[in-house]
């Protein structure tokens, strides 16, 4: 039995990879506006018999197949360093609202997003604390963690916070727990935020 996904945001594919090496899922459907990330991700990938949706924002959730992870990184240009920091002020910055949209309809038992880790501090950590309530008003308790692709055997030096929300009542013991790494990242758990 598979774990079936919902790739949002998909670009070419890093989740869709990460959750193929491993195996025991299965693809129902992915989301990307960039008309070459999706030429280079229907290349890459067998999505024959998948949905495909062009604009997150179209997606009506009661019209897909039900799935046990959504996946995804959504834009993130609106929180970084290096871009103007406009955050929910930036259209981009806005389509995390999108999968929780998605989210409140479906109900999959887990989410694994990633962004940037100026994300944690923007607006000195509100834009943060609204993403957590929002997750926490949907159900969902959540926990984060900023890692280095290099501490993972990739040749290229790339911070990124992963956050995991699940379901209430569906995750027992411990998520994200790298010990593999420099012993420098920042971990969080937050539940029931209320």
């Amino acid at each position: 039995m598979s774990i079936k996904f919902f790739d949002m945001f998909a670009g070419i594919g890093g989740f869709r990879s990460g959750l193929e090496a491993i195996g025991g899922f299965e693809c129902v459907g992915y989301c990307e506006i960039d008309k070459y990330a999706k030429q280079a991700y229907e290349s890459i990938y067998d999505t024959g018999g998948e949905l495909y949706f062009d604009d997150a924002r179209k997606i009506v959730p009661e019209q897909l197949p039900d799935f046990d992870l959504l996946v995804g990184g959504f834009p993130c240009q609106s929180f970084s360093i290096a871009g103007a920091r406009k955050g929910f002020s930036d259209t981009r910055g806005t389509l995390f609202f999108e999968i929780a949209r998605i989210a409140a309809v479906k109900k999959p038992k887990y989410l694994f997003l990633e962004n940037v880790p100026g994300l944690l501090n923007h607006d000195e950590g509100k834009t943060f604390e609204t993403i957590l309530r929002t997750l926490d008003g949907l159900g969902y308790d959540v926990c984060w963690q900023v890692l280095n692709s290099k501490n993972f055997g990739v040749p290229q030096s790339r911070n990124r916070v992963f956050i995991i929300g699940y379901l209430r009542g569906q995750c027992a013991g411990e998520v994200l727990s790298f010990t593999q790494t420099s012993g420098k990242a920042l971990i969080q758990r937050k539940a029931n935020a209320r």
